[in-house]
C-alpha cells in the first residue's frame, strides 16, 4: 500500500527528499508545495525554486501558494487529501486549521538536533557556534518556530573545514533518508511522538548580507568560522578602497604567522594573510567588485597592494 502525500520544499536542500519520495516505490507524491516564483540575477526574471523545478521535471502539480493561509490553497489541499505532508525548508509558517487536514500531519525534517537551532538557519548557526556534532530532526509541524514534537532524529559529524554548503550538501542527503523512515513509521504505527526538551533550546534567525559582513577584530577562530558558516550564501564579504570584495575560503595561518593588525593583510607569492584580533587567517581566493572569484595572490598583485593595505 502506498501513502499518498503532498510535499512541501522551496530550497535546493529540500530536492534530495522530494527526490527519495518520488523513487521509493512506497509514496504517491501528488502535488508539491513550493514558494512563489521568485525574481533573480541581474535581468531579473522570474525564477522557479528548485523543488518547484524538479517537480515539473517529474510532472507532478506544483502549488505556489503566496502563503500556507491562502483559503485556496487550503481548499486544494483537502481535494487532493494527502495521509501526510512531508515537508523541508518550505519557508511559510502553516496555520492549524490546514496542519491539520493530513491523517498524520504535517512532517518536517530540520538540519538541527532540536531543540538546539530553531530557525531559519540552522546550519549556518552550528558552523559559526563551533559545533562539532549537528544532525537532523523529523517532527511533527506546529503553529511554532521548530516546536513541535520529535518523531526522529540522526546525527551528523562536522568536519574541520566545512562550509554551511559543504554540511548542508550531507545533511540533505542523509536526513532525506530520516524522512522517509519517519513516515513509514508513522503509517504503520511503530512511531510516537515525544514533546522537545524544554533545556537546550537555541535559535538560528536567518541571516542577511550585512550579518555576512567579516569582524576582523574578531579572534582568529571566530573569524574562520563566521566566514565558513556564511559560505557559499550569502557570503562573506568586506571592504577594500571603499568597495565591497567578497572572501571565499580561508584556513588558519599555522604556526609562526607574523602578528598583523585587524584587518591587515600581508602577502607574498604564495601566500595572502589577513590580520584578526590574534594570529592572521590565510585567504586562499576572494572576489573584487565586478570580477569572478579568484586566487587572493594573483588579486593583490594585479592591484599592486602595498605594505599598508587592509580591508575594513
Amino acid at each position: 500500500m502506498t501513502v499518498r502525500l503532498v510535499f512541501a520544499g522551496t530550497p535546493q536542500a529540500a530536492v534530495p527528499s522530494l527526490e527519495a519520495l518520488l523513487t521509493s516505490g512506497r509514496h504517491d507524491v501528488v502535488a508539491v508545495v513550493s514558494r512563489p516564483d521568485a525574481r533573480t540575477g541581474r535581468g531579473r526574471s522570474l525564477s522557479r525554486s528548485p523543488v518547484a523545478a524538479a517537480a515539473d521535471a517529474a510532472g507532478i502539480e506544483v502549488l505556489t501558494p503566496p502563503n500556507a493561509r491562502d483559503p485556496q490553497f487550503a481548499e486544494r489541499l483537502r481535494d487532493l487529501a494527502p495521509d501526510a505532508v512531508p515537508v523541508v525548508a518550505y519557508g511559510h509558517l502553516v496555520p492549524r486549521p490546514v496542519l491539520d487536514i493530513p491523517a498524520h500531519g504535517w512532517v518536517n525534517l530540520h538540519f538541527s538536533l532540536l531543540p538546539a537551532w530553531r530557525g531559519a538557519a540552522p546550519v549556518n548557526a552550528a558552523i559559526e557556534a563551533g559545533d562539532e556534532v549537528t544532525g537532523a530532526t523529523t517532527f511533527r509541524l506546529d503553529e511554532g518556530m521548530d516546536t513541535g514534537p520529535v518523531l526522529g532524529t540522526m546525527t551528523e559529524i562536522i568536519l574541520p573545514r566545512d562550509t554551511a554548503g559543504d554540511l548542508l550538501a550531507r545533511l540533505s542527503v542523509s536526513g532525506a533518508g530520516l524522512l522517509l523512515a519517519t513516515l513509514d513509521a508513522l503509517e504503520t504505527g511503530e512511531l510516537r511522538a515525544v514533546p522537545q526538551p524544554t533545556d537546550g533550546i537555541s535559535r538560528a534567525g536567518k541571516i542577511t548580507v550585512d550579518d555576512a559582513r567579516v569582524r576582523w577584530t574578531d579572534p582568529a577562530l571566530a573569524v574562520d568560522r563566521h566566514i565558513r558558516s556564511v559560505t557559499p550564501a550569502p557570503g562573506a564579504w568586506t571592504t577594500f578602497g571603499g568597495e565591497r570584495v567578497k572572501i571565499g575560503s580561508t584556513s588558519p595561518s599555522g604556526e609562526g604567522a607574523p602578528t598583523l593588525a585587524p584587518g591587515r593583510i600581508l602577502w607574498d607569492k604564495h601566500t595572502f594573510l589577513v590580520g584578526t584580533a590574534t594570529a592572521p587567517v590565510a585567504v586562499a581566493t576572494l572576489q573584487p567588485p565586478g570580477k569572478k572569484m579568484m586566487n587572493a595572490v594573483d588579486w593583490a598583485r594585479g592591484a599592486r597592494l602595498d605594505d599598508g593595505a587592509e580591508f575594513s
